[in-house]
């Protein structure tokens, strides 16, 4: 039998495409779970803040959300995945490069700057190309939720602007201290999935860009009922199964902290939604279904620090906590802080996010049990307080907050004043009147003639007076405006 020919490259002469190191099931996991929190995105987001809206804002928030995902994709394969997971530069961050070429995408996946102290280097066993998707879902997930925070008046220029700066100037730290190799890794901060990473970095930096663009015009502060509350819903279901990635890829490997963190995702999130749904009726006598969407995102949220560490009943216990302490800063403290009341934080990105991401990573380091996070952490002997950890964990995590809250402050507050040299952050009165078609010259919904849209230069006389001071509110407001009373009352 004649010998075949030498194969190019590492790969076998049987199969030229699958190299010794690669595990199939592995790689087909983690391409899954890099798609399930892509639909979390994409659409889940974009239909979520394309609904959750007044009318007159639904095709720009829906696009600020699209526009971050696109434009994340390609900072992140052009120089910000390898700042965030490549070789160390600094103690929080990675060295810059590109992930484009095939000699880097086809090679093992690899964490370099793990490696350190005698630390074994974390090598996931597909191919870098799969990692370089799975990460940037997370790192274009962080920038679509921190927009939530600036709906319904920024700039979209001042926006496109943004983006691009803030993954490389604090994702990147953020993730590469974390989970790419950085102080916080080899500390021992515990961060399963984003906790701090995603939710605590996205709700600090949304509340702190808030202050300053600056706020909704009153008459949007005042009124903001959602435009279709079944879409908000549906939005919400993709953000809720797609969490299955989320934080079941976080091990890098279908393993048994994995099917845990699937599980405990799901349950926490349950807890959190009745936790909620539960205080709106005490309180407020009839239950919010933009309540129980809000009390669902922070069970998701909080669980997602320690979700694949911690047991099924601490999952409860995570929920009901993520159920009622956001539920209180939110319909509580909000109402009596003046600086709460000040910051125009359009869907409560802050109590949603930055509360509960770190309330999460507070519990995980007091439920954190020795085998599971034996399975995960480097760390030999790492637990949560409540097994043996004492107060070094919980230490810990709120050091590891604090250096995400503080670097996230300062950093978009440098890079918005930057923008702001260059561009209005905030667009004019007569254009926050208009909405839509001032910032798109589209609208989502077609309400005059044959989707005609409503021509706001030939009608100067109903924008003064019968259309209420420019703001152009159509008939299906008047149906909507049950429905979104208590969108006031929940601080959207």
């Amino acid at each position: 039998m004649a010998t075949p020919p030498p194969q190019p490259g590492p790969y076998a002469a049987d199969l030229p495409s699958v190299p010794a190191w690669l595990n199939k099931g592995d790689n087909a996991w983690q391409l899954t779970a890099a798609t399930f929190v892509g639909i979390q995105s994409m659409p889940g987001l974009v239909v979520l803040y394309g609904s959750i809206v007044k009318k007159k804002w639904a095709v720009n928030s829906a696009f600020m959300a699209l526009y971050a995902y696109a434009s994340t994709l390609i900072v992140w394969v052009l120089l910000a995945f390898r700042m965030a997971f490549g070789d160390r530069l600094l103690p929080f961050w990675g060295k810059a490069g590109p992930a484009l070429s095939e000699d880097f995408l086809a090679a093992r996946a690899a964490f370099p700057a793990t490696a350190r102290h005698g630390t074994p280097r974390t090598e996931p066993y597909y191919p870098e190309a799969t990692l370089v998707l799975f990460e940037f879902e997370f790192a274009a997930i962080t920038l679509v939720l921190l927009a939530g925070s600036l709906l319904g008046r920024m700039n979209i220029r001042a926006w496109m602007a943004f983006t691009p700066l803030w993954l490389l100037l604090s994702y990147t730290i953020c993730a590469f201290s974390l989970w790419g190799g950085g102080f916080l890794y080899h500390w021992g901060v515990i961060d399963y999935s984003g906790g701090y990473v995603i939710h605590l970095s996205s709700g600090v930096a949304g509340f702190t860009a808030a202050y300053w663009v600056g706020p909704r015009l009153k008459s949007d502060r005042e009124r903001f009922a959602p435009n279709n509350i079944l879409l908000m819903i549906v939005g919400g279901g993709l953000l809720w199964l797609g969490w299955a990635g989320f934080n079941g890829g976080a091990p890098y490997t279908p393993n048994i902290t994995a099917s845990v963190a699937v599980l405990n995702t799901n349950v926490s999130a349950a807890t959190s939604l009745l936790t909620w749904t539960c205080l709106d009726v005490i309180f407020f006598g009839k239950p919010s279904v933009i309540g129980a969407v809000q009390g669902m995102m922070t069970g998701l949220v909080c669980v997602t620090a320690g979700a694949g560490l911690v047991h099924t009943w601490s999952a409860i216990l995570m929920g009901v906590c993520a159920g009622s302490v956001p539920w209180f800063t939110m319909m509580i403290l909000h109402k009596r802080s003046t600086l709460l009341q000040k910051v125009d934080d359009t869907l409560a990105v802050f109590h949603t996010h930055a509360v509960a991401g770190l309330l999460g990573g507070v519990l995980t380091g007091l439920l954190a049990t020795p085998d599971l996070t034996a399975l995960h952490s480097h760390v030999p002997g790492a637990r949560g307080a409540f097994y043996g950890g004492g107060v070094a964990q919980v230490g810990k995590q709120l050091g590891g907050a604090l250096f995400v809250v503080a670097w996230n402050v300062v950093v978009t507050t440098g890079i918005l004043l930057g923008v702001g040299l260059v561009v209005p952050l905030r667009m004019p009165d007569d254009e926050l009147r208009v909405g839509d078609d001032a910032a798109h010259g589209e609208e989502a919904y077609a309400l005059w003639g044959d989707g005609e849209r409503f021509d706001v230069t030939r009608n100067e006389a109903a924008r003064a007076g019968a259309w209420g001071n420019g703001v152009r509110e159509e008939a299906v407001d008047h149906q909507l405006a049950g429905m979104g009373a208590r969108g006031v009352t929940i601080q959207l």
